[in-house]
């Protein structure tokens, strides 16, 4: 079955998500953020196909999210590492394993636990006001229009919803 493309749509979530879609590439991300940076050990630590794994790898590569690097020349073997815009997704990442964590956390606890670098402690991600620092729940965040949205696929009411809210 082929998927639908976000790609035209009006909507950076949606194209977002033609980048970075599927089930296997945000898995694919974290393992790279995690130095697990090879071709047969991507295919170890996630038990995803020789086939589908060069397929997502080269998608991650054409959107930029990745590069590959030669580490290998007879055969020919790369390592994958994440682009200025992966690195970019892992915030995204972290919340969403934070989600997952609270909703869908394995009995045995959470399997990868955070330390800041910085401050040097453990912490729960999550995402926060980049102008007053709290942390954003559904019910703190009012949508108002931008300036590219408009009434067409990806956004036909919601762009309609938000001129009326502005």
């Amino acid at each position: 079955m082929e998927r639908t493309s976000f790609a035209e749509m009006r909507c950076s979530l949606a194209r977002g998500l033609d980048m970075i879609g599927d089930w296997w590439s945000p898995l694919i991300i974290r393992d790279l953020f995690l130095n697990v940076t090879r071709f047969d050990e991507l295919i170890e630590d996630l038990g995803i196909s020789r086939n589908l794994l060069t397929r997502r790898l080269k998608s991650l590569v054409e959107c930029g999210v990745i590069d590959r690097e030669i580490y290998q020349r007879r055969p020919v073997r790369y390592e994958y590492r994440l682009t200025e815009s992966g690195r970019d997704l892992v915030p995204v990442i972290l919340a969403l394993t934070a989600w997952g964590d609270r909703w869908a956390r394995p009995k045995e606890g959470s399997p990868i636990l955070f330390v800041h670098k910085t401050c040097g402690h453990q912490f729960q991600p999550q995402v926060s006001c980049s102008a007053c620092g709290q942390a954003i729940s559904a019910d703190a965040v009012k949508p108002i229009a931008g300036p590219g949205g408009a009434a067409k696929p990806g956004t036909r009411l919601v762009a309609r919803r938000l001129q009326g809210a502005s």
